[in-house]
């Protein structure tokens, strides 16, 4: 089992910054991917931003340039940090991992954090 606790969202104006955190726990050692996905109030889930383990990361269009993605394993710890907000970034964010037992697949979602960008 893994566990994933999404931290760092809050209020902003546009233009600003905020610093997500996924704290991850229990069978870290498994853990394959990481994703950061956001959902707006009315709007399908949306990936974002993508974190391979083989250290590759990759963004969605929409926030290619304004946020960056960092993964410090040593504190099972995945980042987003959101600079250039604008008010279509509000949304809850969430974190997602995957991992693989044998031939079993395994995806985990926290709870989500709510960013809120005013204009």
């Amino acid at each position: 089992q893994v566990q994933l606790v999404e931290s760092g969202g809050g209020l902003v104006q546009a233009g600003g910054s905020l610093r997500l955190f996924c704290a991850a726990s229990g069978s870290i050692s498994t853990i394959n991917d990481m994703r950061w996905y956001r959902q707006a109030p009315g709007k399908q889930r949306e990936l974002i931003a993508v974190s391979l383990r083989i250290g590759t990361h990759d963004y969605a269009d929409s926030v290619k340039g304004r946020f960056t993605l960092s993964r410090d394993f040593t504190k099972n710890t995945m980042y987003l940090q959101m600079n250039s907000l604008k008010p279509e970034d509000t949304a809850v964010y969430y974190c997602n991992a995957d991992r693989y037992s044998g031939t079993n697949y395994y995806n985990y979602w926290g709870q989500g954090t709510q960013v809120t960008v005013s204009s």
